[in-house]
């Protein structure tokens, strides 16, 4: 029995993915199937060969890549074409649409205008809208029915009592009623429906580029150290644990392993999400998809291909986003049952009339089946969710707050407890010049100080040069440069000579360090904070302050959550300590620091398993793990792509107080889109039996088409002005 997930293709609602499902699990060998409308993923276990899952899928107009190499990228392809087809499709039936709609609502009497409306309907139906026809008879083929079935049935029907009212208009005539045409309705239909597709194409699909990403951090070739020294270009699938590898500056790590000879320092961002890079010497642990900054090393592989840090990331993400969407689509949910109901209505009224009306039995009974049919038109559930979303969204940009999909806004407002990330989220995420203290003779030294930090490669130095430059201070020049890995910096200024590094560096050099320039850095140390001494000759002059500093907005949108119920906690990969003080200054009482990604996953998993539903904020490649098993993902935008790609909601600004924000948007818009789906469909509900004629025997009162039609479109009005309330709506 073999487990496995392939993308799927050709779906496009939630009730193909459940038809999809359903046809997966009644093949042959097929044990269980899982279709995922989000991903377009299927995750199937099976004792079959795949070819016959292919076949089985395609018989109903979907289809299964197989090629495992190539599967993601063919499916990228896929989709770019299929919204590309989708813009242009609803471009040309929007251009046609719009005349056709003019002469059915202003010049309804006008013969020449139905010839037109006619001629000009053939296109948007049965070319522009061909895929919801062929959608449906595929599916009925098989017995199914789902949101295609309905748009083709209303649209067909009233396409075709229409072109027999435009070309037979005697026969109504004569039985002495109006030969009323509705094209309208239907390219309108067929329009609106292909917007709504558009519109929920262009904000599904990100999931695949997350994974690529991800990939991309892994090299594709490596240098191997051979017996003899010599080095060989190789594929990264063919290194084996034991080998000696070099990593060159600016590289990636290719494997997890050990560092036999070299020294360097490493950014490991992309793991622990901590933005200072690490100094790596013989004997200490480097990760796959680190960088390699300023040396050169040798590595010995320890763990490499799916064992390794960075694969196993990679796989907990696809695994986490190939998962079932937890809410599916109401609407198509809805959609599912709904269409075979209005078919059977329609025909049920269409006999009753026939078999028990009184005069004009025949006319009486077609017309208030097409009346049924007219008004149960789907146009308004196809507005429902994309109207009410369009709105939001844009509530949601205005607000520098950038939600994925429907699923994330109904997720949002249920969320009870938030994870955060430490660096980059609560705080600033790199090393800056915050203050500095020292004689006087320090600011004439400061030009020197930048000159010769601009000399070194070490992070720290570059904050301090950052810092230099924002004060506006030129660099004077400095000579005879000197470093000591790990310890500082030296050259000669025309003061003498100028040492920059730590306490140890000075100690080293035999610099006593000044009692008042102890006693500010004691007063000033925080966890997380570095001090850069400054010395000239054997005297030192002071000391700079770099650290990562809380961003100011923090500690006021953790207090905005708290009073709203919900749980805060911060989770991060630096040390216990420096956690500590930060979430002491943003007031959070649960956090824990040396938090590898599986740990923060494995805490997710704890959570949602005591029924809490978690969202997850970070700014990292390192958070993309727990990102993908929240239920709930929040990236800050100033982060990792990476992040923002797993993230269902990202903050542009990477301002926290954006969450509280995002979490009112989420509860007003999910109960927006509820709003419009009940506008949707309370015209059938109250429709459906006046069109079928439920008054008839008390007021003799029978339901035109015409006003079916008008019923209809007033339905997508009050979907699309209760949608637009949340402009207005205060976050």
């Amino acid at each position: 029995m073999k487990t496995n997930t392939f993308p799927v293709t050709g779906m496009s609602c939630a009730a193909c993915a459940s038809s999809a499902e359903s046809i997966l699990k009644n093949t042959s060998g097929v044990k269980q199937a899982s279709v995922n409308f989000a991903t377009h993923s299927v995750l199937v276990k099976y004792d079959a060969a795949e070819e016959e899952l292919q076949k089985a899928l395609q018989s109903v107009g979907y289809d299964l890549l197989l090629d495992e190499f190539h599967a993601e990228e063919e499916q990228e392809k896929l989709r770019k074409a299929y919204s590309k087809d989708l813009q242009k499709r609803l471009l040309a039936s929007s251009i046609l649409t719009l005349p056709i709609f003019v002469f059915g609502m202003f010049f309804m009497g006008w013969e020449a205008g139905k010839w037109i409306s006619f001629v000009l309907s053939v296109p948007v139906l049965f070319y522009f809208g061909r895929s919801f026809y062929i959608g449906a008879y595929k599916q009925a083929s098989k017995g199914y029915a789902n949101m295609d079935t309905l748009v083709a049935l209303s649209t067909g029907v009233a396409f075709l009592f229409s072109a027999f009212n435009t070309i037979f208009p005697k026969f109504w005539l004569s039985k002495g009623l109006e030969p009323h045409v509705y094209f309208e309705a239907a390219t309108v239909i067929i329009t609106f429906i292909t917007f709504g597709k558009w519109l929920e194409e262009r904000a599904k699909y990100s999931t695949g580029t997350a994974i690529k990403k991800l990939m991309g951090l892994q090299p594709q070739e490596v240098f191997l150290i051979g017996k003899e020294g010599q080095e060989t270009n190789i594929p990264l699938s063919e290194v084996k644990v034991g080998d000696i590898l070099s990593v060159k500056p600016g590289g990636m790590v290719p494997v997890d392993g050990m560092v036999q000879d070299g020294a360097s320092f490493v950014d490991e961002s992309s793991i622990t999400g901590e933005p200072i890079p690490v100094e790596k010497k013989q004997g200490d642990q480097v990760f796959s998809g680190t960088t390699n900054q300023t040396g050169q090393f040798l590595l010995v592989a320890q763990k490499v291909g799916s064992e390794t840090l960075l694969s196993k990331i990679i796989q907990t993400v696809k695994e986490a986003q190939g998962s079932k969407a937890p809410v599916q689509r109401l609407v198509d949910k809805i959609a599912a049952v709904f269409v075979p109901t209005v078919v059977l209505i329609s025909i049920l009224t269409f006999f009753l009339w026939f078999f028990l009306g009184s005069e004009d039995i025949f006319s009486h009974a077609l017309i208030n089946a097409i009346s049924v049919l007219v008004i149960a038109c789907p146009c308004a559930l196809g507005l429902a969710t994309p109207t009410a979303l369009m709105v939001g969204l844009g509530r949601g940009a205005e607000n520098q707050i950038l939600i994925k999909d429907a699923v994330s806004l109904e997720t949002a407002h249920k969320i009870d407890t938030v994870i955060l990330d430490k660096t980059g989220t609560v705080t600033v995420g790199e090393p800056i010049l915050t203050e500095y203290f020292g004689f006087e003779q320090v600011d004439h030294l400061l030009p020197f100080v930048l000159g010769i930090e601009k000399k070194s490669e070490h992070p720290v130095a570059r904050a301090l040069v950052r810092g230099l430059e924002e004060k506006e201070i030129t660099a004077s020049e400095v000579n005879q440069f000197n470093s000591e890995t790990g310890k500082g910096v030296s050259g000669i200024c025309e003061y003498g000579l100028l040492r920059l590094g730590n306490q140890r560096y000075l100690e080293d050099n035999n610099i006593n360090i000044p009692e008042q320039v102890n006693s500010w850095t004691q007063e000033h140390d925080q966890a997380g904070s570095s001090f850069i001494f400054a010395a000239l000759d054997e005297t030192c002059q002071g000391v700079f302050k770099i650290s990562d500093e809380v961003k100011s907005t923090s500690h006021e949108a953790i207090n905005d959550l708290q009073k709203m119920g919900i749980d805060v906690v911060m989770l991060s990969g630096d040390q216990q300590h420096t956690v500590a003080y930060v979430a002491h200054e943003v007031g959070i009482t649960a956090y824990k620091g040396g938090c590898l990604p599986s740990e923060k996953a494995d805490y997710i998993r704890q959570l949602k398993q005591e029924g809490k539903t978690v969202a997850m904020v970070g700014d990292g490649v390192n958070d993309s793990e727990a990102l993908a098993l929240a239920d709930m993902s929040i990236a800050m935008g100033k982060g990792s792509d990476i992040a923002m790609d797993v993230a269902q909601m990202t903050l542009i600004h990477s301002d926290l107080t954006s969450i509280p924000k995002a979490l009112k948007l989420s509860k007003k818009t999910v109960g927006g889109i509820k709003q419009n789906l009940f506008w949707a469909f309370i015209y059938n509900v109250l429709g459906i039996p006046i069109a079928a004629g439920v008054l008839y025997p008390f007021t003799g009162f029978t339901l035109d088409p015409m006003i079916a039609g008008a019923a209809m479109a007033f339905s997508s009005v009050s979907v699309v002005a209760n949608s637009l309330r949340l402009k207005w709506l205060k976050l």
